[in-house]
């Protein structure tokens, strides 16, 4: 395996942050808005928490989702790469039961020539859509593989069940390290660490650290078996959060990437100048999830659409579970409840999603989160 530095994985808290703070932005798309505007938006998000000392910005693949215009995380990766200069970038994730893992090799590989040092390869194990759309990919020829309206990082059912293999694949590739007599062995993932060993080559052999994600047990398993860092949905899996980071560290073994293990979990979290703002802001996102839990995926409502929407008692019960798990008010209540969730998880990093219709709301949740830290300006 090249070299992978570990302070590539492991980030330095800044500020009064007990631990490194980071970004999940799932270039959301609210009515009235385009994907142009989101993608703009995601753009002045990634400058702002650059700027504000931030440790990485992730960007995460979903198919089929009108409120969703993540669907090709390299490419916005390559975009965001251009627009910044020190902060990490990664995908959360990519979805590895969506592509041949040569591809994945190339995207990241010139991810990496764009950005020397400073991408992160997260890589899920869920189709990230429902089964039909999985079979559109043609990851699949089964289509009810996968299920509607379930979480988009981790299905139900999920496709996938050959993902060791696959990644065990993925990691030769990147390493470039097939072994003499195996089918791949003169297959090249280009660019990549052959461009340093080719006559006259002085192309740099690193490689973008791999990170599993997931939102259950398997990948936590895994990725602490492999000694591999992990990312864990708590934005959409609270109650697993604990137990699962918990597998991990108990099933981790030191390898060549860490010593020790190494989590970051996505939390919801939402800061306004005052609190009935943020709470306003947040139930745009929960009347969005209830749509796309029964199965009706759009766009981000707005704000007034949201308030006036007459929620069903079981309905309302779903958002009253979900917004228990979003951290959201002022930036002092948004950092306590950050806090908090730190403590009682043990996370080494907090990777914040500020889901919200506009794109201002989100700038200012994360200025505020910044303030509130007191993170460099």
């Amino acid at each position: 395996m090249d070299e992978i530095r570990g302070d590539q994985i492991r980030g330095t808290a800044a500020g009064t942050a007990s631990v490194p703070l980071s970004v999940l932005d799932l270039v959301t798309v609210g009515q009235g808005r385009t994907a142009t505007q989101a993608l703009r938006t995601s753009v002045d998000i990634a400058k702002l928490t650059e700027r504000r000392g931030f440790h990485r910005f992730w960007v995460a693949e979903h198919h089929s989702m009108p409120g969703v215009a993540s669907s090709s995380p390299a490419v916005i990766l390559a975009h965001l790469a251009a627009h910044t200069e020190r902060i990490r970038l990664g995908s959360g994730g990519v979805m590895l039961p969506n592509h041949a893992p040569l591809v994945i090799a190339e995207q990241f590989g010139t991810l990496e020539a764009m950005a020397p040092g400073r991408v992160d390869l997260g890589l899920g194990r869920a189709p990230g859509t429902d089964g039909a759309t999985a079979a559109a990919l043609r990851r699949t020829d089964r289509l009810n593989e996968g299920a509607m309206g379930s979480p988009p990082l981790e299905r139900s059912r999920e496709l996938g069940e050959d993902f060791p293999q696959q990644l065990a694949e993925l990691v030769r590739f990147l390493d470039d390290d097939f072994p003499d007599g195996h089918p791949y062995a003169r297959i090249h993932a280009v660019p990549g660490p052959v461009q340093a060993t080719a006559p006259g080559g002085v192309q740099s052999a690193a490689r973008p650290p791999v990170w599993l994600l997931g939102s259950s047990g398997f990948s936590a398993r895994l990725a602490g078996v492999l000694g591999l860092p992990f990312a864990f949905a708590h934005h959409f899996s609270a109650q697993n959060t604990v137990p699962a980071l918990d597998l991990y560290r108990e099933s981790f073994k030191p390898s060549a990437v860490l010593d020790a293990p190494y989590a970051v979990i996505g939390v919801s979290a939402l800061a306004a100048d005052e609190e009935s703002e943020a709470r306003r802001q947040v139930l745009t996102g929960a009347l969005s999830m209830v749509r796309l839990r029964t199965g009706r995926p759009g766009l981000i409502p707005s704000p007034e659409e949201a308030a006036a929407y007459a929620f069903s008692p079981m309905e309302r019960e779903f958002v009253d579970g979900w917004l228990a798990n979003v951290i959201h008010g002022t930036a002092d209540e948004v950092r306590t409840g950050l806090d908090d969730l730190a403590k009682r998880t043990g996370a080494d990093e907090l990777m914040i999603t500020a889901n919200a219709h506009g794109g201002d709301a989100r700038v200012r949740s994360y200025e505020l989160i910044a303030d509130a830290y007191g993170l460099p300006s």
